[in-house]
């Protein structure tokens, strides 16, 4: 990309790039590090992780599946690419979290370069500094859901189409194709978000710098066909196996979600307020107003794309009364160049502090992430099924049964390495007339798809069977009361929070080997 035309102090230029490449290398290799050390979080990354993990032991690339039943909330990018590491890294949640911390550094190159034609090497330094070592990337990027692959999606798509509009009268056909493939990934991941919210910000952006003209010059036959030949073929083998599934996936997950007040994690209106300060501290509190007056016309139309960046997308989610902070990455590039820029303006005539400032700043925030993580960690195992499941691993054969009582333990699969699924015992009946947004819903609507595989639902009266035969599992949380367990069950272990029992008699004689795949002796 072009070099910026004039900068002004703020948006000053400076020496060469390869300590801001080394600077790229390290926040990457810290978002690794902190990546491996913690257990799987509940319930997100037990259900995100054990759908990609399904996808590969079952080798059906095209139904998502959580307990084997189909699972349409998400398009598959993520599930893809979980699969695909998992298959050379072994499973573990590490190797899952290749995936976002992937998509994490490609944001944070995006960013380095998109500073960079704007401001100049010290500032895209400065900006990848504060987003590299901010909660949004070290956390943000570790955790197993589709909000970073998004985000970085989005974000790629605004850098490309604004870099490609802004060359000149022409906008450039390479930029705009990239911008069209990056659209395309981000619907392959999240859905309709993908494309509305670069939309949305690139449409208020032109208007507002009055170059809405130069949107018909776009490669629009190219790049549509582009987004097409990425985007639909998933949709459209889906779609033709599973009538409803469109309707499903876009009308109750996409546009009933953002319409409705009935779903989880309702929140107040100030709430993504508050993320910008958490996800990017402390280097949100830099974030402040640049005088028109110095900029040029370009500088100025750059640093309204970022505010309008910033306003649109967090102003779109706050519109819903259901509200997660992993909403508020997408803005994060953006959010951190403004940052950047406001702490270069603000640290004029402080000369004394610019050799210790920005490191100190900078430590506080990797420490931060650091103690964030241990945290994060030790609440995941109070959560977590992992002591249990070590046990089932190594004890139970291929074939048995695991049922499970009052609950749904994400992660046992993930770490057992089951190959089918769990039996699930609920009053599903009376459940279909009124659960709410709850992990019951996400299997019974699953189980719609497929009555086949909704035969892992079953009633109590599942119980009194299995208890009799040999070969089957039942767990259920440690929370459950001894006298309100069910009967003729051996107990195996009671662990920290579910209790795993077997039924009774011995298991006959068997010629396959005893062990699951996620056994370690």
């Amino acid at each position: 990309m072009e070099k910026p035309n004039s900068p002004s102090p703020s948006f000053a230029s400076a020496h060469s790039s390869s300590s801001s490449w080394l600077l790229l290398a390290v926040l990457w290799g810290v978002l690794l590090l902190l990546a491996a050390w913690r257990p799987l979080a509940i319930p997100d990354e037990g259900r995100y992780g054990e759908i990609g993990r399904w996808m590969m032991v079952s080798g059906d690339w095209l139904t998502p599946r959580l307990n084997g039943i189909p699972f349409f909330h998400k398009p598959p990018l993520l599930y893809w690419l979980e699969a695909i590491f998992m298959g050379i890294f072994g499973v573990h949640a590490w190797a899952a979290r290749w995936v976002p911390a992937l998509h994490a550094g490609l944001m944070l190159t995006a960013l380095y370069l998109a500073a960079r034609h704007i401001g100049g090497e010290r500032v895209a330094q400065r900006a990848t500094l504060m987003l590299g070592s901010s909660l949004a990337f070290l956390i943000g990027g570790q955790y197993i859901n589709h909000d970073m692959l998004v985000a970085c999606w989005i974000g790629v798509a605004i850098w490309s189409f604004a870099a490609s509009l802004m060359h000149g009268e022409r906008p450039d056909v390479r930029l705009a194709l990239i911008g069209f493939a990056a659209c395309a990934l981000g619907v392959l991941t999240k859905g309709l978000i993908g494309i509305a919210l670069p939309g949305l910000v690139l449409l208020l952006w032109l208007i507002w710098t009055r170059q809405l003209p130069k949107i018909i010059r776009l490669p629009w036959l190219r790049g549509l066909s582009l987004f097409a030949v990425l985007a639909l073929p998933w949709f459209v083998l889906v779609q033709q196996q599973f009538p409803s599934m469109l309707s499903y996936m876009f009308g109750t997950q996409q546009f009933s979600r953002f319409t409705g007040t009935t779903f989880n994690n309702a929140r107040a209106w100030w709430f993504y307020l508050l993320c910008l300060v958490l996800l990017l501290f402390p280097w949100a509190l830099f974030v402040r107003p640049t005088p028109y007056a110095t900029l040029d016309t370009r500088q100025k139309a750059w640093l309204s794309l970022l505010w309008i960046w910033v306003i649109a997308i967090i102003g779109f989610f706050s519109i819903p009364t259901s509200k997660i902070i992993g909403y508020a990455l997408p803005v994060m590039p953006a959010w951190a160049l403004l940052a950047a820029i406001g702490y270069g303006e603000w640290l004029k005539n402080k000369a004394q502090l610019s050799r210790w400032l920005l490191p100190s700043l900078a430590l506080l925030a990797l420490l931060s992430a650091v103690v964030t993580t241990m945290a994060a960690g030790r609440f995941s195992l109070s959560q977590s099924s992992i002591d249990v499941s070590q046990t089932l691993a190594c004890e139970a054969l291929p074939d048995d049964k695991v049922f499970v009582l009052s609950g749904f333990p994400y992660d046992l699969p993930f770490y057992t390495g089951a190959t089918q699924p769990m039996v699930v015992i609920q009053d599903w009946a009376d459940l279909r007339r009124s659960a709410g947004d709850s992990w019951q819903r996400e299997l019974f609507e699953g189980a719609e798809f497929d009555p086949l595989a909704g035969r892992a639902l079953q009633g109590l009266e599942a119980l009194t069977t299995a208890q009799q035969r040999p070969g089957n599992w039942l767990l259920l949380p440690s929370s459950v009361p001894n006298q309100d367990r069910p009967t003729g069950w051996t107990l195996v272990q009671e662990g920290a929070n579910w209790t795993l029992l077997r039924s009774a008699g011995e298991s006959p004689e068997s010629t396959q080997q005893k062990g699951l795949a996620g056994c370690k002796h």
